[in-house]
């Protein structure tokens, strides 16, 4: 495992991984501000708890997420470590994998502007894959077996989270149809900020994990190691992934929360909670299975479901339509970007 003193070091022999790490840690904090705040906007939209306060909760629930899950299972990020290979040359790996990165950036910051909760967890998959076919000119740096769950868990995200959305908001009307309205309104909207709370560790664990394996793989090309012979993930690297994701969810957090918790779709607090508990447990599913899914797809699918399930009319429906086309445009968008600065970055440098 490399400690944080074998990391300069490494760092000093090879001053472009500074480059590199800077536009690492960029995407982490374009991804806490987009992902992570998609995963506490319902409570905001039910006033269930604050703006602020959310940001606070998730700030503190995804650094904790991270730096814990590390410890029970990292097959999310041993998934993506193993799921493109940039080749032999250091140099060109390097500077592949910046490019990679610059476009992730760059959608990222696109969708943002718009507010628009896109997935930077698909973004990064599909800017590495294309960078590692500008390397190899070809499908050689990209291993099918790990990327087919990408497949695997982009159905989970969506179908799984919609569906559980919709029937936990379906089941709870009948189970609490005898009791006192205002205290079981009052109770709800206490444990959807629960239910919050628990998609922004589920999000520190999913896409934290993506991230991180990305910064771990950089460092093993610079010191001209395998990823497997790195040593596992070492605290440090997780402290450091956690704080730059939460910066990210306090800084620009507040664009995502109001689309989704507020213009999408307009909830009960019975509703939120029926979304959050199936986002979190769709989430620690894929999580302890090694399936890296995207919290944004299976939050705002849980959404979807349990505003559905009273009335279909509650989504607005055309700003779903917008999420889902830049869901559907990610994966070629962010490819082609990834691939096409790739290349340029291979010739410049």
């Amino acid at each position: 495992m490399i400690s944080f003193p074998q990391f300069l070091q490494i760092l000093a022999s090879n001053p472009f991984l500074a480059v590199v790490m800077v536009l690492i840690l960029g995407t982490i904090f374009v991804n806490g501000s987009t992902d992570a705040a998609n995963a506490i906007a319902e409570p905001v939209g039910t006033r269930s708890i604050g703006v602020n306060e959310a940001i606070a909760m998730s700030v503190v629930c995804n650094f904790v997420g991270l730096v814990a899950m590390s410890f029970i299972s990292t097959a999310v990020a041993d998934t993506m470590s193993g799921m493109v290979d940039f080749g032999g040359d250091t140099h060109a790996a390097l500077i592949a994998l910046a490019a990679a990165t610059v476009g992730i950036v760059a959608w990222g910051v696109g969708a943002w502007v718009f507010g628009i909760p896109t997935s930077e967890s698909h973004a990064l998959i599909a800017g590495l894959t294309g960078a590692a076919l500008a390397v190899h000119g070809g499908l050689g740096g990209v291993n099918m077996g790990e990327w087919v769950k990408v497949v695997y868990g982009l159905v989970l995200s969506t179908v799984l989270g919609y569906l559980a959305g919709w029937g936990i908001a379906k089941l709870i009307p009948v189970a609490c149809r005898n009791a006192d309205r205002r205290r079981a309104n009052d109770f709800f909207g206490r444990m959807q900020v629960v239910g919050a709370a628990g998609v922004a560790l589920m999000h520190g664990a999913q896409d934290g994990q993506k991230f991180m394996s990305t910064a771990m793989v950089a460092i093993a090309l610079a010191a001209n190691m395998g990823v497997s012979d790195v040593g596992g993930f070492p605290l440090w690297i997780e402290v450091l992934c956690a704080g730059v994701m939460a910066l990210g969810t306090a800084v620009g957090g507040k664009k995502i929360i109001k689309t989704v918790g507020m213009s999408m779709v307009q909830l009960d607090k019975y509703q939120g909670f029926a979304a959050s508990i199936s986002a979190t447990a769709s989430l620690l599913v894929a999580t302890l299975t090694g399936l890296p899914v995207s919290t944004t797809h299976t939050k705002t699918a849980a959404i979807m479901g349990a505003g559905a399930a009273e009335n279909v009319r509650s989504v607005n429906w055309a700003i779903a339509k917008d999420m889902v086309l830049t869901w559907v445009f990610t994966f070629p968008g962010c490819g082609l970007i990834g691939y096409l600065l790739a290349r340029l970055f291979l010739v410049l440098f």
